[in-house]
């Protein structure tokens, strides 16, 4: 299983991690589908995590779920951890998970390897916390 900390944007379903879900936004429609944002995290870091569909339903602030196979890329923009098409996501457990919430790895500014065209490093930090869903004063 990979830490938070060491996800890279890829275009690659290949993500096994485990966190637990701090906070869930709004669902909107896409179309006819149903797609909201949340903010997850592990021991190691946190990052925007976008539920589709049935899953905006089946999870909830303080499961703790598996994801396999999933993917973290930009999407409009934003960068985004995800089950996608061909990932699987399962609540393992409920509210018994340390965390921290920064590094956001979603907002961190990423650029192509010059090394290696298919990889990506990090550049700079754009925030210390998520814009998505700052703190609470």
């Amino acid at each position: 299983m990979i830490l938070l900390k060491d996800i890279v944007p890829a275009a690659q379903n290949n993500i096994d991690t485990k966190f637990i879900l701090l906070e869930k936004g709004m669902t909107t429609l896409e179309g006819q589908n149903k797609m909201c944002s949340a903010l997850v995290a592990d021991e190691t870091a946190a990052v925007h995590f976008q539920l589709w569909g049935d899953e905006c339903d089946a999870f909830d602030s303080g499961d703790i779920i598996h994801l396999t196979n999933g993917i973290f890329s930009y999407q409009r923009g934003n960068l985004i951890l995800r089950a996608g098409k061909r990932g699987k996501l399962e609540k393992i457990e409920e509210f018994t998970m340390s965390y921290v919430e920064t590094p956001n790895m979603s907002e961190i500014h990423w650029i192509p390897d010059p090394s290696n065209s298919k990889k990506y490093i990090q550049e700079y930090v754009i925030s210390p916390q998520s814009r998505m869903f700052p703190p609470i004063p």
